[in-house]
């Protein structure tokens, strides 16, 4: 199973990645509040600006203060 760092020590699944998305879009804010609604939703920010949004195979949604290009690099890193 490969690990990636989306910040500040919190490490994801890179296998259980679906979708790396920018957090500007309505439709991906509509996302992020139905995954905390739902208990779904993990705040890896640690209170700085989203700048990404991980989406998983179990529909959890990972919020994140990478942008989406560093997770990108990251996830190419892994062999993905």
């Amino acid at each position: 199973m490969r690990m990636i760092d989306v910040g500040f020590g919190s490490i994801v699944s890179a296998d259980k990645i679906s979708a790396v998305v920018s957090p500007d879009s309505s439709p991906v804010k509509r996302m992020i509040q139905d995954a905390r609604d739902g208990g779904k939703l993990i705040d890896a920010t640690y209170g700085r600006k989203t700048e990404s949004v991980i989406v998983l195979e179990s529909d959890h949604v990972v919020l994140s203060a990478l942008s989406t290009e560093a997770v990108a690099e990251r996830l190419s890193g892994c062999g993905l």
